[in-house]
This record gives C-alpha cells, sequence and structure tokens, in this order.
C-alpha cells in the first residue's frame, strides 16, 4: 500500500498541476482573447500577466513538489476566485459542469495541502 501511495503523490501533483501549466501556456498565445474576456467580465486584464505567472510557476512547482503546500494552496485560492468569477451561471449546464470539476480541482489541492507533497518531491528531499 505505502508503494501506491508514494506513486499516487507524485502523479496527483502532476496531474493536477498540468492543467495550470497549459491554461497558462494558451492564455500566452490568446492573450488579447483573454485580455478582452477577463474586461467583460469584470476582471481588469491587466491582472493577465499576474494570472498567467501564477499558473505556469506555480503549476511548474506544483509538479517538481517545491513549497508544495503553499503552491497548493495559493492555487486553490485563485481556482475558487476565478470559478466564482467566470462559471458561476449555474442555470447555464456547461458553466455549473465547469463550476464542478473546479470545485473537484480545489478539493485535491486541498488534499496536497493537507498531505504534503509526498516522498517524491524537492521537498522531502530537503528535509532529508
Amino acid at each position: 500500500m505505502q508503494q501506491l501511495q508514494d506513486l499516487a503523490a507524485p502523479l496527483g501533483r502532476i496531474l493536477l498541476a498540468l492543467m495550470f501549466v497549459l491554461a497558462g501556456l494558451n492564455k500566452i498565445s490568446g492573450y488579447s482573447g483573454v485580455q478582452g474576456y477577463m474586461d467583460s467580465m469584470g476582471v481588469p486584464g491587466a491582472l493577465l500577466p499576474a494570472v498567467i505567472a501564477l499558473e505556469i510557476l506555480g503549476g511548474v512547482l506544483l509538479m517538481l513538489g517545491w513549497h508544495t503546500r503553499l503552491n497548493a494552496f495559493l492555487l486553490a485560492g485563485f481556482t475558487i476566485v476565478a470559478t466564482a468569477i467566470f462559471h458561476s451561471n449555474l442555470g447555464d449546464q456547461t458553466q455549473m459542469l465547469f463550476f464542478m470539476k473546479n470545485l473537484a480541482i480545489t478539493g485535491g489541492l486541498l488534499l496536497v495541502v493537507a498531505l504534503g507533497a509526498g516522498p517524491y518531491s524537492i521537498d522531502k528531499r530537503q528535509r532529508g
């Protein structure tokens, strides 16, 4: 059972983080469209560089398991805020699906906050 847990921790971190890294990279390639969408939803498009940095940097650090609990906490908070702003039309079935998906992702990130990075991580190597 311990081997399964040891492998599940980094795999779970990578799968959670992959969404953020890819989303950040996609925001770069579609920068003006994303910025316009943010503005249309009442979020200043000037925040887009910070969003991209959080998604890419936070995602990569989560994958590597460096300051894992802090990164997972920040990504969970970001996900909840983004969900409340961009997916709050629960009468729309697609938005409801995105809302629920983001809640599940937040739950996974909070498990990482609670349990840490696991044995295959920079955090573990630094603690010895």
